[in-house]
């Protein structure tokens, strides 16, 4: 993942950094990851858009505010308690461990990912433009490039998202451009770009959306975006040192369990678990807090931000609460800032990517959405909810 600069690393992603965040590095060290490795290449990075300044996050009008419903409604309550954060077995990266001890207090957490009707009705009351729906700006895109970087073509600077496309045979794992494409016209309306839309999708994720996005949708709904301690505790739904939001049991064998990449990835999906790619609101079993789809079907943003030593910086006292570090720091792109999704998507497998399990990290730019990225919100406990 770096052999040419950035600035066109990946083809037709233009400007991307790679598997996680916009990059100053070259394209083939941005996606340089070890494909012999399981469940090191998706995890490593996800694709990024151009780096931009800034969230442009819209101020929500008091009248949207009071507009809000009161009751939780589509949410479900997570009981507040302590766990231990980070991989309890040898299938995590580095960046899961050591495990250590959290606190979280009681919340509400959104029963399904935001879908595409829910962000619908957001961007009808307050006109908001997504991240993907806006060209880059070359004037603050300059700003966190190498001095002399010369300007990409304006065919690059375009509104565009990152879409999936895979490829017609098996090609090697050490280069997610091969799967990737950066479309323009692609974004919320628009998931696989400018021929699809969301007809009959109404009930799906909404995909194609930023952090910043996501942060923007939680504030008009009067919600928040959940901590990274927050979504584990509640993926885990009181399982201890187990895998998966379900237990111990392998997402390929039993019953299906989530929306995940079944075949040979990238080239061929046997949609074995009855999806291609994005799979409705509620199509599999929630775990034991009644919460849908969080292995598998879309990353989901939380509000932390990203670094590989987060875990090792904990220290072995009770962490109540925690919020993540104050900033981010990655040693792969140190001149970007990094937010972390949890979850894992439809491109997940055993073999490739095992992002569904509870304590896999991610990491991806702020304005970065992409064809398997969503979110899901939270709210804190109100009196009366108590």
């Amino acid at each position: 993942m770096k052999s040419l600069p950035l600035i066109y690393s990946w083809p037709l992603l233009a400007s991307l950094s790679a598997c996680s965040t916009p990059d100053t590095h070259t394209a083939a060290n941005a996606l340089a990851v070890d494909a012999n490795a399981p469940g090191q290449a998706c995890c490593a990075k996800l694709p990024a858009r151009f780096a931009l300044a800034g969230t442009g996050l819209p101020a929500v009008p008091a009248a949207l505010r009071a507009a809000r419903p009161a009751a939780r409604l589509g949410m479900v309550w997570v009981p507040g308690g302590s766990f231990q954060m980070g991989a309890a077995d040898k299938l995590g990266r580095p960046d899961e461990y050591p495990r250590h001890p959290v606190a979280v207090a009681g919340f509400w957490m959104d029963a399904t990912e935001v879908t595409n009707a829910a962000f619908a009705r957001f961007v009808a009351a307050t006109h908001y433009v997504t991240t993907a729906e806006r060209a880059p700006d070359w004037a603050e895109l300059q700003q966190q490039l190498p001095p002399g970087t010369p300007k990409p073509p304006d065919s690059a600077l375009v509104a565009a998202s990152l879409v999936f496309a895979p490829p017609a045979t098996a090609v090697p794992l050490d280069n997610a451009a091969q799967w990737w494409r950066w479309q323009k016209g692609a974004s919320w309306r628009h998931p696989e770009g400018p021929g699809s839309n969301l007809k009959g999708r109404e009930n799906y994720p909404v995909v194609q959306v930023s952090w910043d996005d996501a942060v923007a949708y939680a504030r008009w709904a009067g919600k928040r975006l959940p901590t990274e301690a927050e979504w584990e505790f509640a993926a885990r739904a009181g399982l201890k040192n187990q895998p998966y939001t379900w237990g111990s049991e392998p997402v390929n064998q039993g019953h299906v369990k989530a929306n995940t990449w079944q075949g040979h990835f990238p080239d061929h999906n046997t949609g074995q678990d009855g999806f291609a790619r994005l799979a409705p609101a509620k199509a599999f079993a929630p775990n034991a807090y009644g919460l849908y789809e969080l292995a598998g079907n879309v990353w989901e943003w939380c509000a932390d931000w990203y670094r590989p030593d987060t875990y090792q910086q904990a220290g072995d006292q009770l962490a109540r609460q925690p919020l993540g570090p104050a900033a981010s720091l990655d040693p792969d792109e140190p001149t970007i800032a990094k937010r972390v999704v949890r979850g894992g998507s439809f491109l997940c497998n055993a073999a490739y990517c095992a992002g569904y399990r509870v304590s896999a990290r991610m990491k991806s730019a702020p304005d970065t959405g992409l064809e398997n990225t969503g979110f899901r919100c939270v709210a804190d406990a109100s009196p009366a909810a108590n």
